[in-house]
């Protein structure tokens, strides 16, 4: 009873948490676009300053948002009893929208630098930036190579997923670092008169979407995580494999966390299930003879 008790307390303050980030993310969302329609030109495709406010929405709503809940997607304890192939399919979609999202706001920001003849790559931002986009590519492409097609071998995915948990999880930390960086960046630049300094209405109110920024990594960080929370071994569905492949269970565990003690498991609970079947044979067996 109190096993139970303690479960339902920690899924309660997971659920808690969850919807803290939605929401905390979800605004985050809406007043990007509240800053960039009231207190900037809006949005266009012009290659006016239109153009280059795609760059912050899309990155907060692609590059943090969404790839936030990629993050936790393994998480949620309703999608448990779901086949963990689905579930991988889900992960690797909503980071592929993401990283759309993020290519056509560099896109963006580039063609208006050029139609307005900015120099590109000359701050600390764009290199962290376009350093995140580039390892987030590839922490992408090889999430599908190593974790989504069904040909590389059970210890090549064992020793990725480290690599793959710990490059995730520094490549959200960074992107809302950089966001916070390109936010403040813009508001050095736009406000001349009132100045930044002076903390004009603007100024303030991206101030507090950039706080919301870190509360909403902060709330993901956490639950990712919390080892308590990872998708349980024994929930785990068998994935389609070709004939003659490994079965999914044999798998490391989500992206989130190392699953090397659910393949023990779940071999343990194998093996004891085979010992009692034999057993269950062998005493049939004895009362027929009988």
């Amino acid at each position: 009873a109190v096993h139970g008790a303690r479960k339902m307390e920690d899924y309660g303050r997971f659920l808690a948490l969850l919807v803290s980030a939605l929401q905390v993310g979800f605004v985050a969302v809406i007043l990007s676009l509240v800053w960039v329609f009231h207190y900037r030109e809006g949005l266009s495709w012009d290659g006016g300053a239109g153009e280059f406010n795609w760059h912050p929405v899309l990155i907060i709503t692609g590059f943090v948002f969404i790839q936030g809940i990629a993050i936790i997607v393994y998480r949620l304890p309703w999608t448990w009893k779901c086949s963990k192939l689905l579930m991988k399919f889900i992960h690797a979609g909503l980071n592929t929208i993401a990283m759309i999202l993020a290519i056509v706001s560099l896109v963006a920001v580039f063609e208006y630098h050029n139609a307005s003849n900015i120099p590109n790559m000359y701050s600390l931002h764009s290199w962290i930036g376009l350093t995140a986009v580039i390892f987030y590519s590839l922490q992408l492409f090889l999430g599908f190579a190593v974790f989504l097609l069904p040909f590389a071998p059970v210890p090549l995915r064992r020793a990725v997923m480290p690599i793959h948990v710990y490059s995730g999880l520094t490549i959200f930390a960074t992107v809302i670092g950089t966001a916070l960086m390109g936010i403040t960046e813009k508001l050095i630049f736009a406000l001349k008169n009132p100045a930044y300094s002076t903390s004009p209405p603007e100024a303030i109110f991206v101030n507090c979407l950039g706080l919301l920024l870190v509360i909403f990594g902060a709330l993901i960080l956490w639950m990712a995580s919390r080892p308590h929370w990872k998708r349980p071994p024994e929930e785990n569905a068998k994935a389609l494999l070709p004939v003659g492949g490994t079965p999914e269970g044999t798998e490391v565990e989500s992206t989130m966390t190392d699953g090397s003690h659910g393949d023990k498991a779940d071999l343990r609970i194998n093996s004891d299930a085979g010992r009692k079947q034999n057993l269950k044979l062998d005493e049939a067996a004895q009362r027929s003879t009988m």
